[in-house]
């Protein structure tokens, strides 16, 4: 490889290593000046950045932000807590169930911030030590990103492949990775139910038993929205939000049994016989109007304010996911778009013999990225001119999540903050945490299962 190629991607490294250091909004920032290196510095076309995905992430950001604003999140969670208190024994299992299915219905994991005290609460009221429980659930909050039709992940993955030939709805694409990821979720937490030591053997736990301000601090209160006032208007966002997801699961159905339903528009392109061609109109389009369409019956219906929405996590968090993905994806397009020649001689061989290997690829780049969207927004379009087939990527989908590898990522660390009892933890040489186990099984369970299926159904 040439000299100047690989300074020019340890300036791609560089950045995104800074950027993830920082984090938050300074990830796609950063990028940035990586970006600009590149053009101005070495002279590289700039690449596209990826303005279809953007426009799906901010509708359905704020959709879920106007849910969260009317008060409907809290309803799903109040919701949540009653079946995790009902059966406290079986939390291991329910809690990850649990956050990853709010992940899969809002398309963002940062909904599960509310959930993860209540998790921690049960779990050492029951006597259960909380890092079986807390470890995986937040885990599975991130899972259910690749779960989700509306999640940035998704739309991507589908925006793009049907860019480059392989026609998939986001029905299709959850149809292969919920089963998969469900999976890998019930293979985590088997191996979670007996992990660590008891709490009446963990003399750790013990020694801050032994401190009664510790004492008082882990058992003197309770953490539950059960006591919260659910009012007609947050209940009515609920069904407003689940409506909207019904309409696009109805538009993927109705294309999947060939009854198209979308609406058709004359386009610029022209066919063989010099007519104008008619398309339908694209799914992440349809997802966008949906959504805005939502967030506006929201805000009439439910009484969501939208100052509440701008200063709510579900939004705040969704717009930093914006920036990053600009940020990150934009650098990576320019890079690989200048030397793409090169890459396809580099890695043609090895993905030609073993196309399934791009999954770590997938997953290294998600440990120094921290996003799945930009995941995807980045890689993907290198994986598909590699010649990589559409449905093996499908298959490899789950490995875009790999950032529980050095936990640094914001659910984990407040997960570790919301757990009283100190079980779950970050190791003293950072790698040895209490994510590790149950990210690496399940992103593995999930990928191998998902590889099957779609090899399977395409």
């Amino acid at each position: 490889m040439d000299l100047l190629i690989i300074v020019e991607l340890l300036v791609v490294l560089l950045a995104l290593y800074v950027g993830s250091r920082y984090g938050s909004l300074a990830l796609g920032a950063i990028s940035g000046i990586g970006l600009a290196l590149l053009v101005f510095g070495f002279q590289l076309k700039p690449g596209t950045p990826p303005t279809d995905v953007i426009y799906i992430i901010v509708a359905a950001v704020t959709c879920a932000g106007m849910l969260q604003a009317a008060g409907g999140m809290d309803w799903m969670i109040q919701l949540a807590e009653k079946l995790l208190r009902r059966k406290p024994e079986m939390i291991t299992f329910l809690a990850p169930l649990c956050t990853f299915f709010l992940t899969v219905m809002v398309g963002t994991g940062h909904v599960v911030y509310t959930l993860m005290p209540i998790i921690c609460d049960i779990a050492l009221k029951k006597g259960i030590r909380p890092e079986r429980p807390c470890g995986v659930a937040s885990v599975a909050s991130q899972l259910g990103i690749t779960c989700s039709p509306i999640a940035a992940a998704v739309a991507s993955f589908v925006v793009i492949s049907s860019a480059h030939g392989f026609e998939i709805t986001n029905l299709q694409v959850v149809a292969v990775t919920i089963p998969a990821t469900l999976c890998g979720l019930l293979c985590a937490s088997a191996l979670s139910y007996r992990r660590g030591l008891d709490l009446d053997k963990d003399p750790h736990f013990q020694a801050r038993c032994a401190n009664s301000e510790t004492y008082q601090y882990m058992y003197g209160h309770s953490a539950t929205l059960l006591d919260k006032e659910v009012t007609r208007e947050a209940k009515l966002s609920v069904y407003i939000f689940l409506a909207a997801l019904g309409v696009i699961v109805l538009f993927s159905v109705c294309q999947m049994l060939g009854c198209d339903i979308r609406p058709s528009f004359v386009t610029d392109q022209l066919d063989a016989q010099g007519q104008p061609v008619v398309k339908p109109l694209a799914m992440n389009i349809i997802i966008q109007i949906v959504m805005i369409a939502a967030a506006a019956f929201m805000v009439i219906l439910a009484k969501a304010e939208p100052k509440r929405v701008v200063a709510g996590a579900v939004w705040q968090s969704g717009m930093v996911a914006v920036v990053a993905i600009y940020g990150i994806a934009w650098l990576a397009d320019t890079f690989i778009g200048n030397y793409m020649e090169e890459m396809k001689s580099a890695l043609g061989g090895v993905v030609e013999t073993y196309p399934w290997a791009i999954a770590f690829a997938f997953f290294a780049v998600s440990v120094l990225i921290n996003s799945q969207g930009a995941v995807v927004v980045s890689m993907l379009p290198l994986a598909y001119t590699l010649g990589i087939p559409g449905m093996v990527l499908l298959g490899v989908f789950p490995s875009v999540y790999g950032y529980f590898f050095i936990p640094n990522y914001p659910s984990d660390i407040a997960t570790v903050n919301f757990d009283r009892s100190g079980t779950t933890r970050i190791g003293k040489y950072l790698l040895n945490h209490s994510f590790m186990m149950p990210g690496l099984v399940s992103v593995f369970v999930a990928t191998v299962v998902s590889y099957a299926l779609a090899m399977l159904c395409f």
